[in-house]
């Protein structure tokens, strides 16, 4: 792993001269909380709605930033995220977190989507976390609560993906107009299971306990294909796999890293063994996505690659997943495709003149600037969380005093 140690400080001069700066900078001042988007072309739109997921990973961000590195001005990016996060976004009245407000905070999408629950969780609770503040930390018990009431499947397991405000499950539960209508999918259980894990760290609730671990066994048993060892996308209710064959490889390789995380956060050494040789081979799996020159495609099938577009989050996404696989799983080959991939995002994907990074780079190798540089979607937390895991992995951060 000595290899890796020249990331570093390039690793920490992303972070803290490029991805933090530009965040702290869209805080809007005026109104609350964060701008909800500037476009790809660098236009800032401060009337656009503002969503509870990336206030959350705007959250999560900076409280993880100020736990590992003491910036002031990091707690105070959180403070401010996290104020507008209870102040704003919590439902008074019947609980839980609203989808989106207006610019000015006034609700807008009131549905409770669970994916938006759990990165509230995920968000509060790092912010307890880093700070102590206790009423991150009741907060983030109670949507946890809230999440077990309304989205848990007593009778098939698992969990549902949205209600209205007043917790009546939805018949369209789409998170996006790209996924498939189902009442199940990979990507809600994944930041649930994300999310428990934060929270357990600070919380070692008995019942958060076996919640997380019965979502670890979950992904083993249910989502997790031990045909393809690539993880399905989309699931009715008893668990029927409508993927349509699919394969999300930034996914696959988010998870193989994620699920790993959680067991050696429950430290529970029988499930460790269970996790470890699926997580291999998930991280593996994911890896028939890798291209020649370092970056990872979008989406493939049994048939190979089907998009070759190159988003952002995948490729934080990838490096996280190869240090995984070299430190976890001995794969020789994994530190210099880490390498590789670095090499790849410093090239395509840093926006050196407006900050930041671009959304994707296209199929062609054009960059995408039809996609947000900020917004609902495109947070701060996928390349921050790769440069704040990979610098405290590799001894980056430095000793407070």
């Amino acid at each position: 792993m000595e290899s890796l140690k020249r990331l570093i400080p390039e690793l920490s001069e992303e972070l803290r001269d490029d991805i933090l700066p530009f965040w702290i900078g869209l805080e809007d001042r005026e109104r609350g909380g964060f701008f909800g988007r500037m476009d790809g072309t660098g236009v800032l739109h401060p009337d656009a709605p503002k969503g509870v997921v990336m206030h959350a990973r705007i959250l999560w961000t900076f409280s993880a930033a100020y736990r590992l590195f003491g910036d002031p001005a990091c707690r105070a990016a959180a403070g401010a995220a996290g104020a507008f996060l209870l102040g704003k976004f919590c439902d008074g009245e019947y609980g839980g977190v609203y989808w989106s407000l207006s610019a000015d905070g006034r609700p807008l999408e009131t549905k409770k989507q669970f994916y938006g629950l759990s990165f509230a969780v995920y968000g509060l609770s790092e912010y307890y976390r880093a700070t102590g503040d206790r009423e991150a930390l009741d907060a983030a018990v109670r949507l946890y609560g809230e999440i077990e009431r309304h989205a848990f499947d007593p009778q098939y397991d698992g969990y549902f993906e949205a209600s209205d405000r007043a917790w009546n499950l939805l018949d369209d539960m789409r998170l996006s107009d790209k996924d498939a209508n189902e009442k199940k999918t990979m990507n809600t259980h994944l930041h649930i299971l994300e999310a428990y894990t934060n929270l357990y760290r600070v919380w070692p609730d008995p019942g958060l306990r076996q919640k997380l671990s019965n979502l670890l066994r979950l992904f083993l048993r249910r989502l997790l294909s031990p045909a393809t060892n690539h993880l399905g996308l989309f699931f009715g209710e008893r668990w029927e796999d409508r993927s349509e064959g699919v394969y999300s490889y930034g996914h696959d390789i988010e998870a193989s890293w994620l699920l790993l995380e959680a067991a050696e956060v429950l430290g529970d050494p029988e499930l460790m063994q269970e996790v470890l040789p699926r997580t291999s081979a998930l991280a593996r799996a994911a890896l028939e996505g890798y291209m020649p020159d370092g970056s990872m495609a979008y989406e493939g099938n049994a048939g190979g690659i089907t998009d070759r577009e190159r988003h952002w989050w995948v490729q934080a996404e990838t490096m996280v997943g190869l240090y995984y696989l070299s430190a976890f799983h001995g794969e020789e080959r994994a530190a210099a495709m880490l390498l590789d991939t670095w090499d790849y995002i410093k090239g395509h994907l840093l926006d050196r003149e407006s900050g930041e990074w671009f959304w994707s780079i296209r199929a062609d190798g054009r960059v995408n600037l039809d996609d947000d540089k900020a917004g609902i979607w495109k947070c701060p937390y996928h390349n921050g969380r790769m440069c704040l895991e990979l610098l405290e992995r590799l001894g980056g951060v430095p000793e407070q005093k």
